[in-house]
């Protein structure tokens, strides 16, 4: 996998730069951020690659470490997508409830007429 370069750290900081120009800090930030819509972009990613990488099975620090984010940013961000209805389970696990409905519902049509119950004999 390639990782996104990491961004460096500005060399001044933006009050510094004010006090260069004549301006207020608030316009230098101004001035040097990234355009809103790249930002956004860049972060919908980010998002999107975290939940997979949950859904391959690796770790909240794993990620973090992969995509050089802080585990509490993948902590975050996970629980975003659950409360937004995005299904977390892993693959394997998926793939085992998929086989496993399909044998349990051949297993429930040759005995009909039998119900199951949770409890046990």
């Amino acid at each position: 996998m390639t990782q996104q370069p990491r961004r460096e750290r500005r060399p001044v900081t933006a009050r510094e730069l004010a006090d260069r120009f004549g301006v207020s800090p608030r316009t230098v930030v101004r001035m040097v951020a990234e355009e809103r819509a790249e930002y956004e972009g860049r972060s919908r990613q980010r998002r999107d690659r975290i939940v997979e990488m949950h859904r391959q099975g690796l770790k909240g620090y794993e990620i973090a470490r992969e995509l050089s984010v802080s585990p509490g940013l993948v902590s975050v961000r996970l629980k975003e997508a659950r409360s937004a209805g995005v299904d977390l389970t892993p693959y394997a696990a998926a793939d085992e409830g998929v086989k496993q409905s399909k044998a349990g519902a051949s297993h429930e049509q040759r005995r009909p007429g039998r119900a199951r119950s949770g409890s046990s004999r």
